[in-house]
């Protein structure tokens, strides 16, 4: 087993660079998309021994990698996107944290007799980390005073199961955009497919409308800035984007650290989008492009951190409780979001707000292409943190007055 944090991170890095390779080479692989390879060639390699199922990479990786990805990508988004999408992704968002609600009881319904008399705890924590977030699920476990081991095997399945919903969101659009090819062209998304890389695609002009053709130009530049620069990049340019993405970074831990209340998220958006709007920083060239790395990277890592056989070190029944609450949850959120014309872009872009928070939405929405759901999709992921606690909170006391405890 490779247990070198550097080489860890070698290999990491050579599953992003085969599954870029492949999402540009294949049709099949670009119908999964490179994120979807990422998080798959990761799990494969952790379950099947190579990698570790801990290592102090994917703890930097899910830290400050992540947040400076997430900070060069927000340099590079336009914000009159929010207006755009904003209120049908906040509905989508709603309704995923309903179906997270009716899935977190039906699952303590179904589970208790495995999991035992703290079924109920695991409702409310659950219903937490569904809505917003894994930092809801720690502040719950806190709150209902769950035990360790339980809290232990919680934060187990949880990892798991979030990793393979965020690989279902990536796939779904796609091949259910297939078999409805008008379904994903509402909000500018991409008609029947994933993100793709540069020249995968080639658009007429004379086999389309005129609305047809913004779109495909606007999704067309969306891939250009995340697989390749508009122009070449400087000595200057990257200086320019380590020194602000760090930066940013920094300075949202500092001041999530000073203002209680206020997570460090929200922080690291505001600040990131603050300089997008700074003409400087507008002409920085390549910020969208190793965000986009990084972020691949962190969802690389997150497959290597679901090892299956630690399910089974910890009582499945956790395992089916967390894979209950977030299968009732994907049922909900696309059926009911569907039913009220809402396009399975923003559905998936929602859901993964819901189950992983603001930074697994903007994961989802890069890795797709959603380029007019990012900000959206960070927003509602943003409420959620707020809103777990108190949804998680109040359906762990329901849940109570229904099982005991």
């Amino acid at each position: 087993m490779i247990t070198d944090p550097v080489a860890v991170l070698v290999v990491l890095a050579g599953v992003v660079y085969v599954a870029v390779l492949l999402e540009e080479r294949y049709h099949a692989a670009r119908s999964l998309g490179a994120a979807f390879l990422g998080i798959m060639g990761g799990m494969v390699l952790s379950n099947t021994g190579v990698l570790p199922g801990e290592s102090a990479t994917y703890r930097f990786l899910v830290g400050p990698g992540v947040s400076v990805g997430i900070a060069l990508i927000l340099f590079s988004v336009d914000v009159r996107t929010v207006l755009k999408a904003g209120p049908r992704m906040a509905g989508a968002f709603g309704i995923g944290a309903v179906g997270t609600a009716v899935g977190a009881v039906v699952g303590g319904l179904l589970w208790s007799g495995l999991v035992g008399p703290e079924t109920w705890k695991l409702s409310g924590q659950f219903a937490g980390t569904y809505t917003g977030g894994g930092v809801n699920f720690a502040a719950l476990g806190e709150a209902f005073d769950t035990s360790s081991d339980l809290f232990t095997a919680g934060i187990a399945a949880d990892v798991i199961i979030t990793a393979v919903w965020m690989a279902a969101c990536l796939v779904v659009p796609a091949l259910l955009g297939r078999w409805n090819p008008q379904a994903e062209g509402a909000g500018g998304s991409l008609a029947g497919g994933p993100a793709a890389s540069p020249g995968s695609r080639r658009h007429d002009p004379a086999k389309s409308p005129a609305a047809g053709d913004a779109d495909h130009e606007e999704t067309d530049a969306l891939h250009r800035t995340l697989y390749a620069s508009a122009r070449s990049m400087k000595i200057t340019d990257v200086a320019a984007l380590v020194a602000l993405g760090i930066g940013t970074v920094w300075g949202a831990e500092r001041l999530g650290a000073l203002v209680a209340g206020l997570p460090e998220v929200l922080w690291l958006t505001t600040l990131a989008l603050l300089l997008a709007q700074l003409p400087a920083v507008k002409r920085l060239t390549g910020a969208a492009v190793v965000g986009n790395y990084l972020v691949l990277l962190f969802l690389a890592s997150n497959g290597a951190r679901s090892v299956i056989a630690n399910i089974f070190d910890v009582g499945p029944g956790v395992f089916y409780f967390a894979m209950t609450t977030v299968a009732v949850h994907g049922v909900v959120i696309f059926t009911v979001g569907r039913l009220v014309g809402l396009d399975f872009g923003t559905l998936a872009v929602a859901s993964q707000a819901n189950v992983g928070g603001a930074g697994s939405a903007i994961a989802m929405a890069t890795a797709r292409g959603y380029r007019d759901r990012l900000l959206p999709g960070v927003a509602v992921g943003l409420f959620g943190y707020a809103l777990g606690n108190y949804w998680g909170y109040l359906i762990g006391q329901a849940a109570r007055s229904l099982l005991g405890g």
